[in-house]
Parts: structure tokens; C-alpha cells; sequence
């Protein structure tokens, strides 16, 4: 049979509809706008009463006007975009179930399905159509269904992957008269930028991740696209993605689940999107089954997922957006790619939103308890990150966290926090907080080195958070570290000390921390700091590595570091007092670009460097 003998009329395909039924509709940017447009636009007897299921909507056919007719209702397994004020008045049927259960529940029956409106592409030359921008669960509704009608559309790009359906599966088809929905991309401010540019910092090389839609990942991309061996497992395949797929950052080669190619199970975007997914080898679409399903994600390694977040509060619970333009919109959409990053080998889930929102407002708080659509699964938040930085979650204590985020919070709210989880118990009543600081973090020093033996390590300034970091090296250094660094034989580093170590005040002295290890879980090996003298231009300097990580060029690298950045701020030199056993140390000094004067005194030498070029 001819498949153009198939081809009807909307009008034709909707008088076969039933007052009652179930109706399938295809999801995001492949909804059969023409098919919706004349259902919309009926007043046929037998279009009312009728149920339409669709995962996501994101079109703009099922409006608000049209819900308020009450000619049909909507079920959605979404709560975001334009369904979330219809949801919130009544109009629309949310359905709280996990995307990676929704095929169960068409398959079971538990959730009926008795026609299926399909966008597709027209048939190949062996009888096959495509269904391009959308798989998600359209194969499991066409089983279930009694009529398949497709929307033919000669602009819906001829997907690979499980996309493909014979064209004799469907009773009946029309011709699209309307373009697929394109959306512009997002426009993104300095703040975003910096959002991103932080998430970039932790992912590392050969990383599994997945993107959703938003400013933040507009920026992402671009920051990832000198990394290398990237892999992507996402709900949706967007232009940002499309951008880091053509830069060569990605390869896939490191993942287990569809290695080599990019998985993905819905497109959105522009239409140069869509032109470029137009019979592309590296895009892989499947079906929801197979792209939420947290087993298959967990057998990537490194699989970060990358989730945005409206609020966030000092024990860890994140408030998720709401509203319309959101896709990560609620915990039941989020929650199969934060159990797959669970099961991961090195996987991580990270959320990000800058420090305020649009009005000014703090969006790290003592309590996200009064707000709507909550994660409150703190346990399974790893990093939070802001513009100012990276909160480092896993496995640390209440306490820990709390002073993790202030640290990232905006400078002018970091106070206020301060003194809120001082009053509700969350950090010590000794702790101390120096408001100057938080103005003058100098974040812009922040750097990384691969030494010998391919030891990279990450560089940048002291925070108020490395207390309890700063005291877990005290406690592996050897007594002969500890006399070497202090000049005496401490055995103790208790909070009250380190506390006042690790809060500087950066316009008399500037600290340096390295870090080693997974940026989830990183650790400090090494400090160097210089001290302001009051009386001269000159910084007292002193730092320390742990010793299983000596002999690499971490202090001759931390030394230099110290040395550059105490010239950009005005000093002349440096003094140090060094024991005179202490030979590695001295040989430091002595590597340095600028000569040492040295008087020993009472087993000590007195060290003078100045800074003369």
C-alpha cells in the first residue's frame, strides 16, 4: 500500500476520536502542532471529555485559555514550563512519578492510553519514518494505542538511534502545516558565566554529563570545551551541546552506555539545532527507559549531573525552580540522574544558581523549609556552587556545611548567614568572621599544576571552611614538620587556634591552600602564606607540604606563587626564619629567582629576599 493513501485531513483523523478517551501527545518540541491546533479549535461533539497525556509541554498550542474550556483535561509527568500555573489553578493533572517509571506505567495499563498523536518524519524509501526531536515513551504509547495518527513534517530532522517506526504502525496520517517549535538561545549574564565557569572547574576531563535547558548550561559549554574525552548522557541534546560536540571536547569514548556517541532522548533548540541532528551519527536517541534509567547512567564513570537550583540552605536542602522556563523542575525529574551519579564510579551531583536571584535577594538562606518543590535529600548533594565558589558536600558535618556555603555565599549576605547559625547552633559561638574578607577574597589566584609523577594539584586562597582540613594536616604532619613549621613541639591544633589561622584578613597577609583528589572530595597537602610587616614593605613567608607529596616542586611552585603575588600587591621582599637542619627548606630559597641574605642565629638563619630585578 502506498503510504500517501494513508494521508487524511485533521479534521478527518479527529472524527475518529471518542468523547472520553485517552490521548497520547508527543512530547516538547515535536507536539503534532496541527493536529493540536484543529483539536483546539473544535467544537466537534466528539472532541470533549477527552484526557491528554503528554510528559513535557513545552508548546505553544495547550494553552491556558484553551484549559479553562474544560473540553479536555491535561495529565503531565512535568511540572515545569507552561504547565506549572495551570497546575497550581486546577487545570492540569500533575502525575508525581520518576521519568524512569512512566514507561511501566503505560505498559502495566495503570496509566490507559486509547490514541496516539505522533509527530514524525515522512517515510524513507523502505517505509520508515523517524521520530526525530522527541523518542521518550511515543513507542510504548503507540502499543498501547487503538488509533496512531502521525503528523508528517518535511522539517522534523531524520534522527538515529531507537527512532525509527514503520509507516504501516499508523492508521492514519496528516500533513504538518505548521514549522517544529525552535526556541532562541538563552542570553547570559556575567554572574551566570561565572556559575558556569566554577561547574567547569570540577569536571574533570573524560566525564560523563548531562545538560537541561538554561542559562547556566549555555555558559557551561563553553567553558568545557578545552577539556578532553567528554561524554554526554542527557535528557535533552541542546545547542550549547551541539557547540561542545563540534569543538572535539567530546568523544564518549569513556562511557559504557552508547560509547561513542552522545545519548540523548529529546532535542531542543534553534533550527540550526535541528538542521545539524538531520541524519547525524553522533546523536543517539532512545527512549526514556533507557536514558533516565539510573542503572544505565551509574555504569558511566565520572557521570556528573549538573542540576539547577532556585535556593539552597546552610544544612544542604535545595528548593528547585518553579514556573514557566524551567525544565529540571521538580525532585521526581531530577532524582534517576542524581541516583545514576550515586552508582557512578567517580560520579558527583552538582547544583548550581548564582548567590542572589534577579531582585537582589540572598538565594543561600538559613531554611529553605517555606518554599515549594524541595530536594530535600541533602545526603545526595554533593557540590553546590555560586559565583564565589564551590561547597564542597559530601560526608562533611551540619556544621561544615554551613560554613562551606557562607563561603560561597554573596559577600553582602555572608554576615547575616554568620550570625543566623550562630543563633540556631549551626557553628560554633567562638567562631569568628571577619567581614573585610569576604569583600577581599582574592579568587582570581586560583590555578592548578601537574608535578612529577602526574600529581595535579589545585591552588587557591585560604577560607574560613578549611578549618577542619587545615587541622587534619596538622595532625599527619611527622614532630620533626611540626618543629620545622612552628618552632615548637605542638601537639595540639585546637579549634580556636586554627580558626584564627585560617581567617585572614587579606589586606595584611595573603594564604595559599593545594588540594589534591576528586574535587568532591578534595583534600589540602599544602600552605603557604606571607604576613604584611607593619612597619616596611616586606612579608614574613612560611609554608609547609605534607611529606609524602615533598620532593615534587610543590613548595619551589607554592614559593614562586607567593613571590609574584607579593610584588602585584606592593611588597619589596620577603624575611623568613628557617632552622638551620631544616636543609630542604633552605634549598627553596636558594632555587628562588631573587638572592637570599642569610644571618644564623642560635640555631636559625634570619632570611632577608629582596625583590630587585
Amino acid at each position: 500500500m502506498n503510504w500517501e493513501e494513508r494521508i487524511v485531513t485533521p479534521q478527518e483523523a479527529l472524527s475518529k476520536i471518542e468523547p472520553g478517551m485517552k490521548i497520547f501527545v508527543s512530547t516538547g518540541v515535536s507536539e503534532p502542532r496541527t493536529l493540536m491546533k484543529h483539536l483546539m479549535a473544535s467544537d466537534a461533539p466528539n472532541l470533549q471529555d477527552l484526557e491528554l497525556i503528554q510528559l513535557v509541554s513545552l508548546g505553544d498550542v495547550i494553552t491556558m485559555k484553551e484549559l479553562q474550556t474544560q473540553k479536555f483535561r491535561l495529565k503531565t509527568f512535568f511540572s515545569g514550563w507552561v504547565a506549572s500555573d495551570a497546575i497550581t489553578q486546577g487545570y492540569v493533572d500533575l502525575i508525581p512519578s520518576r521519568f524512569s517509571r512512566v514507561p511501566a506505567l503505560i505498559e502495566s495499563r495503570m496509566l490507559p492510553i486509547d490514541a496516539a498523536f505522533i509527530q514524525v518524519t515522512p517515510p524513507n524509501e523502505s517505509g520508515y519514518c523517524s521520530l526525530g526531536m522527541s523518542v521518550d515513551v511515543a513507542r510504548h504509547a503507540m502499543e498501547q494505542a487503538s488509533i496512531v495518527i502521525g503528523e508528517i513534517s518535511d522539517s522534523v530532522p531524520r534522527t538515529y538511534g531507537d527512532t525509527f517506526v514503520p509507516v504501516s504502525e499508523f492508521d492514519m496520517l496528516v500533513r504538518s502545516g505548521d514549522t517544529p517549535i525552535y526556541f532562541p538561545r538563552w542570553p547570559v549574564d556575567e554572574v551566570i558565566d561565572q556559575v558556569a565557569a566554577n561547574v567547569a572547574s570540577v569536571i574533570e576531563e573524560g566525564s560523563c554529563i548531562c545538560f537541561s535547558l538554561g542559562p547556566v548550561y549555555e555558559a557551561l559549554a563553553r567553558h568545557l570545551t578545552q577539556k578532553k574525552n567528554l561524554g554526554i548522557h542527557t535528557p535533552f541534546f541542546t545547542d550549547p551541546l551541539m557547540d561542545l560536540v563540534k569543538s572535539g571536547a567530546v568523544t564518549n569514548r569513556k562511557k559504557e552506555v552508547s560509547r561513542g556517541k552522545s545519548l540523548t532522548s529529546y532535542a531542543f533548540g534553534s533550527k540550526e539545532l535541528m538542521c545539524w541532528l538531520d541524519r547525524n551519527p553522533l546523536v543517539d536517541f532512545q527512549g526514556i527507559d533507557t536514558v533516565f534509567n539510573p542503572v544505565l547512567i551509574g555504569r558511566n564513570p565520572n557521570f556528573i549531573a549538573v542540576i539547577p537550583a532556585r535556593k539552597v540552605d546552610l544544612t544542604g536542602r535545595i528548593a528547585m525552580h518553579i514556573g514557566k522556563g524551567n525544565v529540571a523542575a521538580s525532585p521526581g525529574e531530577a532524582l534517576d540522574f542524581v541516583n545514576g551519579a550515586e552508582l557512578s564510579h567517580g560520579g558527583a551531583t552538582i547544583f548550581a544558581l548564582p548567590s542572589r536571584n534577579r531582585k537582589g535577594e540572598p538565594n543561600i538562606r538559613l531554611s529553605v523549609e517555606d518554599l515549594p518543590n524541595q530536594f530535600n535529600l541533602r545526603e545526595s548533594v554533593d557540590m553546590v556552587i555560586t559565583e564565589y565558589g564551590v561547597a564542597n558536600m559530601r560526608g562533611r558535618t551540619v556544621r561544615e556545611r554551613a560554613q562551606f556555603l557562607i563561603d560561597i555565599a554573596h559577600p553582602q549576605d555572608r554576615k547575616e548567614l554568620f550570625e543566623q547559625a550562630k543563633e540556631h547552633k549551626i557553628l560554633y559561638q567562638d567562631q569568628i568572621f571577619l567581614p573585610e574578607s569576604a569583600h577581599l577574597y582574592p579568587s582570581a589566584i586560583a590555578t592548578r599544576h601537574t608535578f612529577k609523577g602526574g600529581v595535579e594539584v589545585r591552588f587557591r586562597a585560604i577560607k574560613p571552611s578549611d578549618e577542619e582540613e587545615m587541622r587534619h594536616l596538622f595532625y599527619r604532619f611527622s614532630d620533626k614538620m611540626v618543629y620545622y613549621r612552628y618552632f615548637s613541639p605542638i601537639k595540639v591544633m585546637s579549634h580556636a587556634k586554627m580558626q584564627q589561622y585560617v581567617n585572614v584578613d587579606y589586606n595584611t597577609a595573603l594564604s595559599i591552600v593545594g588540594l589534591v583528589g576528586p574535587p568532591e572530595q578534595e583534600h589540602i597537602i599544602a600552605e603557604a602564606r606571607f604576613v604584611k610587616d607593619k612597619k616596611r614593605p616586606y612579608g614574613d613567608v612560611a609554608f609547609v607540604v605534607e611529606e609524602k607529596y615533598q620532593g615534587l616542586g610543590i613548595a619551589t611552585y607554592l614559593y614562586d606563587m607567593l613571590v609574584r603575588l607579593a610584588k602585584e600587591r606592593g611588597l619589596h621582599g620577603f624575611v623568613a626564619d628557617v632552622l638551620a637542619s631544616n636543609k630542604s627548606m633552605m634549598k627553596v630559597f636558594e632555587k628562588g629567582r631573587y638572592p637570599v641574605r642569610a644571618n644564623l642565629a642560635q640555631g636559625a638563619y634570619e632570611l632577608t629576599i629582596d625583590f630587585v630585578d
